[in-house]
């Protein structure tokens, strides 16, 4: 299997849980104002899990390349990656 194979399996493994749909689908929302994104906190309150099982997800969506993380601070600011996900779009529109 080539890697870019392997990347789309990721994607597709990564968008597979529900959970994860609703943090892209809660990034997508909140992705404007100061910090364009949200910090791991927000993130928790608004899916209502707990931190260690939102740090899962996000890791799974990073390993994914659909979020991207950036630490300022004492906080991790995620927000989507729109480029890999619109890539991944057109990919799974070609490959179905």
């Amino acid at each position: 299997m080539t890697e870019p194979q392997r990347a789309f399996d990721r994607a597709l493994h990564a968008i597979s849980d529900p959970t994860r749909r609703r943090i892209l689908q809660v990034l997508k929302k909140d992705s404007s104002g100061k910090h364009s994104g949200l910090c791991a906190s927000d993130i928790e309150i608004k899916i209502r899990l707990s931190q260690p099982t939102i740090s899962h997800h996000m890791a799974v969506l990073q390993k994914a390349g659909l979020v991207d993380a950036k630490k300022k601070g004492l906080w991790r600011w995620y927000r989507r990656n729109e480029a890999a996900l619109s890539a991944f779009t057109r990919k799974l529109g070609r490959t179905l």
